[in-house]
């Protein structure tokens, strides 16, 4: 099965490659550092002591790694970090990230998998270790590190049942990646139970790391000041919203206005920045007054427009740092919905759609906290956003929970470092 899955990668490389050039007229990272995706890497420079692999396919996933990546760090003071992605965006995250360790940590695209580019960049790096953020299982990968004695680690791993359905669609090409796998971090006991049915002989619960995520004083300050450049109007986010849920949440706020409070801000931060073009369009198409949060001055200006667009890299904690009230995206379509985390862990009031099967235990973790509120559909959403902007005691309750419920979680990044140690 691997031998065919590695013949159908090395035929669908030019159409690979062919996609990726495609995908660089919107987002021109997509054209750069090709030579890291084939597996070459240049002159290799020795290592002073271990190297430890982390990969973080996309922004999601780096952001995870940041307390991880930390403490990896702090617990072996000889080692440098090598920092694998799959997307601009997640790479741009990491150099944002992780900046302050200097030559300690170098980013890399990971390698297609197939063996020899997999080969070539284990025998560059020479880790000690391979730790895969969450979901991600490549099948060469996997093998090659088990023919190079490298242990490999799935941390924060979280398995929904579609993803396991999904999976046991690939039959022995998962299930003997799964066995090579050394220890699963899971982030809880039903992500294990799912992660051992695909054969992993060594699940361990930990929680999940993001809990432990600190927000960083710079996203507070931008936070502050995008705060005073709004002013006392209400702030309404509507937070890593995926393709779909704008044509769904702009009609909505158009016809709520006279319910909502008169002044209210409608913030939009799109997921993928290669929209953000795209949903300033469909702003306009509504009728709304939009500005640009790569093109607003945080100096003194008033914001005047209907909708600020979150058009910026890396200031997600700012846009939660200056809402009222936050929507989390990617629930109010089936698409799994996205981390409810870092709003509840500054204190804001969280509003989620109906398909959040991606985090479905810490979703129902945030509800049954009173931290969050799950609602139907758009028009719900902006019901439920106007019930709070209109009740102060309410809208602190509510956050209050949120913090309480995010602080309780914390621990999984120590949890994981002490299952770590043996491994490296």
């Amino acid at each position: 099965m691997r031998a065919l899955y590695s013949l159908m990668w090395w035929l669908a490389l030019p159409l690979v490659l062919t996609r990726l050039w495609l995908r660089g007229r919107q987002e021109p990272g997509y054209r750069q550092h090709w030579a890291e995706r084939l597996g070459f890497y240049g002159r290799a420079t020795p290592a002073s002591g271990p190297v430890l692999w982390v990969h973080a396919v996309s922004v999601g996933e780096t952001r995870a790694a940041e307390p991880l990546v930390d403490a990896l760090l702090a617990a072996y003071p000889d080692s440098r970090i090598v920092l694998t992605h799959m997307t601009p965006t997640g790479r741009a995250t990491g150099k944002a990230l992780f900046a302050r360790h200097g030559e300690r940590l170098r980013q890399s695209y990971l390698p297609y998998d197939t063996a020899g580019m997999v080969a070539r960049f284990i025998r560059h790096f020479q880790p000690r270790v391979c730790i895969l953020m969450e979901t991600e299982v490549w099948p060469n990968l996997i093998a090659v590190c088990g023919a190079h004695k490298v242990p490999v680690v799935l941390a924060n791993a979280r398995l929904s049942e579609r993803s396991l359905r999904k999976a046991t669609r690939f039959g022995a090409l998962l299930t003997d990646a799964a066995r090579g796998i050394s220890l699963v971090a899971a982030q809880t006991e039903a992500d294990a139970q799912r992660v051992r049915s695909l054969g992993v002989r060594r699940v361990e619960v930990t929680g999940s790391i993001k809990f432990d995520v600190v927000v960083p004083e710079a996203a507070l300050a931008i936070g502050a000041a995008l705060r005073a450049a709004i002013g006392p109007r209400p702030v309404l986010l509507c937070a890593s919203t995926r393709e779909g849920e704008e044509d769904l949440i702009l009609p909505a706020f158009t016809a709520a206005r006279a319910t909502l409070p008169a002044d209210i801000l409608l913030l939009i931060v799109p997921r993928h920045p290669q929209r953000f073009d795209e949903v300033e369009k469909m702003i306009v198409a509504q009728g709304l007054v939009v500005e640009r949060r790569s093109k607003l001055a945080l100096d003194g200006g008033k914001l005047q427009a209907d909708v600020l667009l979150g058009d910026s890299m890396g200031e997600m904690f700012a846009y939660y740092a200056a809402c009222d009230v936050a929507f989390v995206g990617g629930s109010l379509m089936p698409l799994g919905g996205q981390n409810l985390i870092e709003p509840a862990a500054l204190g804001k009031p969280v509003l989620i759609g109906q398909h959040t099967f991606n985090f479905e235990l810490v979703t129902e973790d945030a509800l049954a906290a009173g931290g969050a509120q799950r609602v139907a559909d758009a028009d719900a959403l902006m019901a439920a956003a106007a019930r709070l902007l209109s009740d102060a005691a309410a809208r602190e309750t509510m956050g209050l929970n949120a913090q309480s419920f995010a602080n309780q979680h914390r621990g999984a990044t120590r949890r994981t470092l002490a299952l770590l140690r043996d491994l490296i």
